[in-house]
């Protein structure tokens, strides 16, 4: 069965509950397990065939939290190579962070990226959040797909 990792730092609470309705989205989707969490270990994200990074932006960055766990799994040659990965987050006014992060996953971890990156301004309203549960949603099914594939 697919594995799914939210990840999400939230410090408003505005991309927690963008990381809660991507997994109600991804949860809809029968076959797939999806764990929903603020904090995991680099081993951790191997155990995984999707990582979803829910970061918002701080200074036109993404938060210390995410930055050290990708950096530490660099480190540690944690393979992701051609895993699902994307990323989603609440700005306010510039909205770099998921991207920022996507250029990681892609770039340092090859692996199989979303893009764009879901961004969604302030609080998310009942139409963000229908836009995050269908975010969560394509995703599961993705995964889904490519496993009757193989």
């Amino acid at each position: 069965m697919p594995k799914i990792l939210i990840l999400y730092y939230s410090r408003t609470g505005n991309t927690e509950k963008m990381a809660n309705a991507v997994a109600e989205g991804a949860r809809t989707v029968q076959g797939v397990d999806v764990e929903l969490t603020y904090h995991a270990t680099p081993e951790q994200l191997k155990e995984f065939d999707a990582i979803i990074v829910g970061t918002p932006t701080y200074h036109h960055d993404t938060t210390l939290d995410i930055k050290m766990l990708f950096e530490e799994a660099a480190a540690k040659n944690i393979n992701l190579k051609g895993k699902v990965g994307a990323t989603f987050g609440s700005y306010g006014w510039s909205g770099e962070a998921p991207k920022l992060v996507i250029e990681i996953l892609k770039n340092k971890f090859e692996m199989n990226v979303t893009e764009p990156p879901l961004l969604i301004r302030y609080t998310p309203d009942p139409a963000g959040l229908e836009k995050c549960k269908e975010f969560g949603r394509r995703i599961a099914e993705g995964l889904v797909k490519a496993q009757h594939r193989h």
